[in-house]
């Protein structure tokens, strides 16, 4: 059954075409014939989850199998999720706007230590209870998670989820859907089902194993893997094009993944050690989808996405034929953070062009010896030959990103990345540029699970004293901005990061507090008490003290051996290196022994190369289970055919009157322009650009229509630079735009003539009016034929700059008159039209004057239920 959204999804809440669920490329399958359904729950905004690119790509490969269904939710805004409570409505998924009780299987994404407080709230919206264990007692979903964190270390969240997906979803998924449809075919009970599920390589079903002393896990029955293990897939560039939202998003662009993995070994990187084998994507296969993905979605903008493009030996000569192939259509490429050390002025031109994106590179350290220490591979030439090739090709602002208490770390180091920046800016000057600017994010280090720095943690405090040391270090300098991050947050991740399974209170209790994640950003100080109090309540206070005094890592533990027995000898570093760990029981494929020889070298400062292009470095997942490293010869780069040149021809102008209603109502003007730049850009017509630095489509709406209100007037003209059919014009334009947009006419006009915008002299309207008691016809006219009476109705207007302006209303009226009227016992219902001034220069009858204008003269509350734009009136 669906949820009655009508009264939920409106435009008094933010951005309400969030929860629409119709999105250009979004997939609805017919629900009575799928035998499995799908919702991936993504516990973040709609913004942030709409334009995940693992996000996007599962949810097309669960769609493209055979009776299958995957649907989409997200973490509703505090609005909607007030709303939800307040009518007992359960959160539903987007696109069938059905109840998320009503499908088989919920996929969280758990990307994020912190992450997990957001997926209990969602639960909760839901109706489904919160952990396992409570959920034996019903007919509910089975509900997993899987992403980076729950890869990485799942215990802390394992009362929660049924089970974990570890690793690469592409064939994982479709996977676990066979076996539910099997469970389901044969009456599977919901224990059985998960039986079946652990067999599969890369499924994790917590409630089989338990947690032994100092948080280890291991099977409680035979018939599970002793380790469960990580999956490996290969990237299938094709199903990266999907969902075009209607609201601008985090990363409101085509996305697309050209390497998976990161065998560099920066011994503090988590992401590089969880996803080896490093895997590069064929780079015609790229081009083609990027080239059939800018057509099918008409975006402005693409991304290549990998650990580090810049190891993509093919982003070059990929990046320079599709922006040669595009270079017309003012198409803009943004790449991550990138290698330094292979920026060149190949990847800088495929980066530059009218719309020069930000560049971000990430030295991680201040000196030579941190960086060994780190295995960043990255020398003081290779940092200034890239950060001036940069300058030199028109960057006057870079991004830095620098960390802050890594293992074997002094004061000189700290103070490093101070007088690497200040030496930067030296070797980049010269007359008639401006200096190179800097933006510095310095953030704390944290230990990451399945890495060689695992075993070692800093205080608080002493991260404060260092963060201090730097201030004091810059308060001088100019052109360089710093941001720190703030190290509760850095130690609230360290302590449920490295966690155990006796953690899941504290998540709980934490949520219970208000310790969603969007309150780190609202209220640290609030956030931060939450966490605690729930750690305090668990009695876990101690633990996580430990934490904020530097003192659970073996560094610590080897200083209090050597305090208390004078001594500090091999065998017991060892003993402690080879202690039980929470996550010990995930096989990654790297072994923990080269984890410990890799400590012990990043102790040395010895570097170890990068395993894609020099010798192996015997981490152990390159075998039959996770494959090897595919390195792809790269092809040549295309000769540089010069950036984009705005077309600023206009040969010919087109008016089009086109009516928004339904689903429409709730998309915003600035998104609705955005939209019809996509529509022109999938459609192929040839619009033409302004000129400067920031060229964008000649495309003009006579009058932005405010949130919510349906029309059947609204005008927008386009300029074209080359003649267009007005037939061809209007069927491409429709092929394109959605229904509830519909195509009243299409007129040529005079390029000569001035825009809509310009001419606007009066706009309709349609009201439907409500008043308490029956007023009937004959009060109506009454109540018209009096403002029509009246010379003048004096309205006080407030100015943005807060001053008070008086407004003749009655001068701004031109025709009022009554369509229809309903009366009940409680009160009547009317509909009135008006015709009012719309004029560009701010001579606007508002809907809601009228009522203001009949309060006047009726002395009656009305209340206005719904604005219809009927047309648009140009004057000649």
């Amino acid at each position: 059954m669906t949820v009655a959204v009508e009264q939920l999804i409106t435009s008094d809440i933010l951005k309400p075409a969030r929860y629409l669920g119709n999105e250009r490329l979004a997939v609805h399958k017919p629900w009575d014939r799928a035998e499995i359904r799908w919702v991936l729950t993504y516990p973040e905004v709609y913004e942030v989850g709409a334009s995940n690119l693992g996000h996007v790509i599962l949810y097309n490969i669960l769609n493209a199998q055979p009776r299958q269904l995957c649907d989409r939710a997200y973490l509703p805004g505090s609005d909607l999720a007030a709303k939800l409570r307040a009518t007992n409505t359960p959160l539903f998924a987007v696109e069938s706007k059905r109840p998320l009780t009503e499908f088989d299987i919920l996929g969280f994404s758990l990307s994020y230590e912190l992450g997990a407080t957001n997926i209990l709230e969602m639960l909760d919206l839901a109706g489904i209870p919160l952990t396992w264990q409570e959920r034996l007692a019903g007919n509910y979903p089975l509900i997993f998670a899987g992403g980076q964190t729950a890869t990485s270390n799942p215990e802390p969240y394992a009362d929660f989820f049924d089970f974990f997906a570890l690793g690469d979803g592409e064939e994982l998924l479709p996977e676990i859907g066979l076996v539910l449809a099997f469970g389901k075919q044969t009456g599977l009970s919901r224990e059985e089902l998960l039986l079946d599920l652990a067999q599969i390589p890369g499924v994790y079903v917590p409630q089989f194993y338990e947690m032994k002393a100092g948080g280890a896990v291991e099977p409680q029955r035979p018939d599970v893997p002793l380790r469960v293990l990580r999956r490996v897939a290969t990237p299938i560039p094709a199903y990266s094009i999907g969902l075009v939202p209607y609201v601008e998003t985090v990363h409101d662009r085509l996305t697309m993944e050209i390497r998976r993995g990161c065998t560099r070994g920066c011994r503090f990187c988590q992401p590089g050690m969880l996803t080896r084998p490093a895997r590069d994507v064929e780079p015609d296969k790229v081009v083609k989808a990027i080239e059939e993905g800018m057509r099918a979605t008409g975006y402005n903008e693409f991304s290549l996405l990998s650990l580090s493009c810049s190891d993509y030996l093919s982003l070059p000569a990929v990046g320079m034929e599709i922006k040669n192939r595009l270079k017309n259509e003012n198409i803009s490429l943004t790449l991550p953070s990138q290698r330094v050390d292979r920026f060149d002025e190949n990847i800088a031109n495929i980066l530059g062009g009218t719309r020069q994106g930000g560049l971000t590179f990430a030295p991680e350290a201040g000196t030579q010896r941190m960086r060994d220490i780190v295995n960043k591979g990255l020398t003081n030439e290779e940092l200034l030959r890239g950060v001036k090739t940069a300058w030199e090709q028109g960057w006057d602002k870079i991004k830095l990103y620098f960390m802050i208490g890594l293992p074997g770390e002094t004061d000189a180091d700290v103070l490093g990345i101070a007088e690497t920046v200040s030496w930067l800016q030296r070797e980049c000057r010269g007359k008639g540029r401006k200096p190179l600017n800097f933006n510095l994010t310095i953030s704390n280090f944290t230990p990451k699970p399945h890495t060689p720095f695992q075993w070692h943690s800093v205080s608080t405090s002493e991260f404060k004293r260092k963060q201090r040391l730097l201030r004091l270090e810059f308060r001088r300098s100019r052109g360089v901005k710093i941001n720190f991050t703030d190290v509760r947050i850095s130690a609230m991740e360290d302590f449920i990061g490295r966690g155990d399974r006796s953690l899941g209170k504290v998540v709980r209790r934490a949520w219970e507090l208000g310790a969603g994640m969007d309150s780190w950003y609202e209220n640290i100080d609030q956030a931060f008490g939450a966490w605690e109090s729930a750690i305090s309540e668990a009695g876990l206070d101690w633990k996580y003290r430990l934490v904020e005094n530097g003192e659970w890592n073996l560094f610590y533990a080897q200083e209090q051996q050597s305090s208390n027995d004078g001594q500090n000898t091999q065998e017991t570093t060892q003993q402690l290196l080879d202690a039980p760990l929470p996550w010990d029981h995930i096989d990654t494929g790297i072994d923990k022994k080269w984890l410990q020889q890799d400590l012990q070298r990043a102790l040395e400062a010895a570097i170890v190369p990068d395993c894609s292009f020099e010798g192996c470095s015997h981490c152990g997942v390159c075998g039959t289970d996770f494959g090897h490293n595919v390195v792809i010869e790269p092809p040549a780069i295309p000769e540089f055919a010069g950036q984009f040149v705005p077309n600023t021809t206009k040969a010919q102008r087109l008016r089009v009157w086109f009516g928004k209603q339904g689903d429409m109502t709730l998309v915003s003007h600035l998104d609705l322009m955005r939209l019809f730049d996509r529509v022109m850009r999938r459609a192929g017509i040839p619009v033409a650009f302004t000129g400067g630095f920031h060229p964008s489509p000649r495309i003009i709406l006579a009058s932005a229509l405010s949130l919510g209100l349906s029309s059947s007037g609204e005008i927008v003209d386009f300029e074209l630079t080359a003649p267009v059919s007005v037939d061809s014009f209007r069927e491409k334009l429709a092929r394109e735009l959605p229904t509830d947009i519909p195509i009243y006419d299409v007129v040529e006009i005079d390029l000569k003539s001035p825009a809509a915008s310009q001419l606007m002299a009066a706009a309709e309207y349609l009201l439907t009016v409500a008043t308490e008691g029956q007023a009937t016809s004959t009060q109506w006219h009454s109540w018209i034929d009096t403002i029509i009476a009246k010379d003048e109705i004096w309205w006080e207007h407030t100015t943005k700059s807060g001053k008070s302006q008086l407004i003749n209303l009655r001068d701004r009226l031109f025709e009022l008159e009554l369509v229809e009227t309903q009366i009940s016992e409680a009160d009547s219902t009317s509909v009135l039209r008006y015709l009012g001034s719309c004029r560009h220069d701010g001579s606007l009858l508002r809907p809601e004057q009228i009522l203001s204008m009949l309060e006047v003269v009726a002395d009656v509350e009305f209340h206005l239920l719904h604005i219809h734009r009927n047309q648009l009136v140009l004057g000649i």
